[in-house]
């Protein structure tokens, strides 16, 4: 079983910055891909930002030039570091996590959530 764990969510003022962290922990994995996605009140979650384990990346255009995403392979770690922010990037932040996992049927898709971090940015 394979567990995403987010941290970092808090209350910041607009034009401030925060980095929020997601952990994938489990045995037997291999995650190529982690991505962020937020769903803000009363809309759909959205894509915020996704990395392969090449380092490619693409975000949202709301997000562009602000948001930058990156991670740690070893640590099956992802970070979203978040510049400039704005009213409207308050939402749940949630950590995805897509590969394989080793069992001993073979290989099965890994399509895993964490739980979700709060990030309220304050006008």
């Amino acid at each position: 079983q394979v567990q995403l764990v987010e941290s970092g969510g808090d209350l910041v003022q607009a034009g401030g910055s925060l980095r929020v962290s997601c952990a994938a922990s489990g045995s037997s994995f291999r995650i190529n891909a982690m991505g962020w996605y937020r769903q803000a009140p009363g809309k759909q979650r959205e894509l915020v930002a996704r990395i392969t384990s090449g380092g490619s990346t693409n975000y949202a255009d709301s997000v562009k030039g602000r948001f930058t995403i990156s991670r740690d392979n070893a640590k099956n770690t992802v970070y979203l570091q978040m510049n400039s922010l704005k009213p409207e990037d308050t939402a749940v932040y949630y950590c995805n996590g897509q590969g394989v996992v080793v069992s001993s049927l073979g290989l099965k898709p890994l399509d895993a959530w964490g739980q979700g971090t709060l990030v309220i940015v304050s006008s």
